[in-house]
């Protein structure tokens, strides 16, 4: 094997989130009377956080309390919606699957609140994954390496013989932070020249390129 360990970014790597969030974004932008975004705006947004979505949300100059306001309004609805839309993108469950046949130890790192983490783990790899780590107050979110270190400190697993796996410009600054590889996929948030102009190397246009990579 060419890594033991992979270490998975969840929005636009393993979930398709974007129609929840936007959703999500724009329940909270109407509850305080702006105007809404689109898909692809939402989908321009994502990577640092849902904070930093609310941040790029709102119009530009908004006070910061009334950012705060908006972000409650946010976590209010996604809470109890974070599930309405969202689906594993097609082929990644089989892929969590063959590398748990494998041996191959698994983590979610992201930089989603950790509750809304932790539901969607359950609810779609609760047999594949058991170590699941979302954005927490006493942890520096992505690109920060620290959730990384932490997944990896509960897997038993050295920097040396894991991956990561991501979709954005994020993902890679995560892993160059973390002295990880990075396989960047390309069905998530991010296009392929943004990807290249921000040092991505190693590609993955199905999960089958991802198993092929991580197995070497």
């Amino acid at each position: 094997m060419k890594y033991n360990t992979v270490i998975f970014d969840l929005d636009g790597t393993l979930l398709d989130t974007l129609e929840d969030l936007t959703d999500s974004v724009n329940f909270a932008l109407s509850a305080m009377k702006y105007a809404n975004r689109t898909l692809k705006e939402v989908r321009s947004f994502v990577g640092n956080g849902v904070r930093k979505l609310i941040e790029r949300s709102v119009p530009t100059g908004t006070p910061v309390e009334d950012i705060d306001k908006t972000f409650n309004y946010f976590l209010e609805y996604y809470n109890l919606h974070n599930q309405d839309k969202t689906k594993p993108y097609e082929g990644v469950i089989d892929l969590m699957y063959s590398l748990k046949s494998k041996g191959i130890k698994m983590a979610i790192v992201s930089n989603k609140v950790h509750d809304a983490v932790l539901m969607l783990q359950e609810k779609f790899f609760s047999e594949v994954v058991e170590i699941a780590i979302g954005d927490m107050p006493d942890m520096e979110r992505k690109p920060a390496p620290d959730s990384c270190f932490k997944a990896l400190e509960l897997l038993g697993s050295t920097v040396e013989e894991a991956c990561y796996v991501g979709d954005s410009e994020v993902d890679l600054a995560t892993a160059q932070n973390a002295g990880l590889d990075c396989i960047s996929v390309l069905w998530g948030f991010r296009d392929k020249e943004l990807l290249v102009s921000q040092g991505a190397k190693i590609f993955a246009r199905t999960p089958d390129e991802v198993l092929k990579e991580v197995i070497g």
